[in-house]
């Protein structure tokens, strides 16, 4: 549970933070904690499937520092990444 949450606070940064860097991603506050939040589940839920050391420490009780790093990592570029897919999006739609 604790990796999911991380996964979608540091999308929700990841993505605000895409979107105030480039306004050509900005997808106003909402919609960039939004996509943020997505992205960085769907990443971060991606991620322990492609290191399973990762997985391994959550489910042995020894979540560390490196672990929560690591979901932070993925959780932000996760939302980072897909708020800017979106903005590009919105904005050649536009």
């Amino acid at each position: 549970m604790e990796q999911i949450l991380i996964n979608l606070v540091a999308g929700a940064l990841g993505g605000n933070a895409a979107g105030k860097a480039s306004p050509s991603f900005d997808l106003g506050t909402l919609g960039n904690t939004i996509a943020g939040l997505v992205g960085g589940g769907v990443l971060g839920q991606l991620v322990p499937l492609v290191l399973p050391a990762v997985t391994a420490a959550a489910t042995s009780g020894n979540f560390s520092i490196g672990s929560i790093i690591t979901n932070l990592i993925a959780g932000g570029a996760g939302g980072a990444v897909l708020t800017a897919i979106i903005g590009a999006v919105k904005n050649k739609a536009a």
